[in-house]
């Protein structure tokens, strides 16, 4: 039971992990795509591409370059959360009236305190439902992780498959189905949580 609460929690940092870099990363991407309307398109098509491309065939490219690690997996993480990151940033800001921009300007802002004190907080709850799709995806890849060394609940689930044990393959999968499934709750608790304007506006249009 220890082991299983360890791998739980090892496959929770490692799932954080990817996502956490696609974040950095994400958010100036997505506000560059709203900004430089010339980049979008390419911005879009290959955060597209990463994230159709067979989670097998980029673990096996990336294990080239970082070998049978815990990094292999954090970077396929990072590529594949960065296209729910990159569109709910961009649909967040491209939300916002430009009467916002106007009245911001008006009172003396200047880009960066737009972006910090405006925009970003009126953009959270499409970043969050962003973070929440990605972390919620990061915990299926990350069990196929132990395919390149690394560690989580892929652990068991494949000596299970490998001998035939259907207990064993068990005690990895439903952890890691209720994590999925806690991460995607919580995620929605506390959009609503931090973003009470939003609610309050659904409420508005019932």
């Amino acid at each position: 039971m220890n082991d299983i609460a360890s791998m739980t929690l090892q496959h929770l940092l490692l799932s954080i992990q990817g996502v956490f870099w696609a974040v950095l990363a994400g958010i100036p991407l997505g506000w560059t795509a709203h900004r430089r309307q010339g980049f979008r398109s390419i911005i879009f098509t290959l955060s597209e591409w990463l994230q159709i491309f067979p989670t097998l065939a980029l673990l096996a490219l990336l294990l080239f370059i970082w070998g049978l690690s815990d990094t292999t997996l954090i970077s396929a993480l990072f590529l594949y959360s960065l296209l729910p990151i990159v569109l709910a940033t961009h649909a967040g800001l491209a939300g916002i009236s430009p009467s916002v921009r106007e009245s911001a300007i008006g009172m003396g802002m200047n880009r960066r305190q737009y972006f910090w004190r405006i925009q970003l907080p009126l953009a959270l709850p499409h970043l969050l439902n962003g973070i929440r799709i990605a972390l919620v995806t990061a915990v299926g890849i990350t069990t196929v992780g132990v395919l390149v060394g690394a560690g989580g609940l892929g652990k068991p689930i494949w000596r299970g498959i490998q001998t035939q044990n259907t207990p064993m393959i068990l005690s990895g999968a439903l952890p890691a189905a209720a994590l999925a499934i806690g991460i995607d709750l919580a995620g929605q608790w506390l959009e609503k949580r931090i973003t009470p304007w939003k609610r309050d506006q659904d409420y508005g249009k019932q």
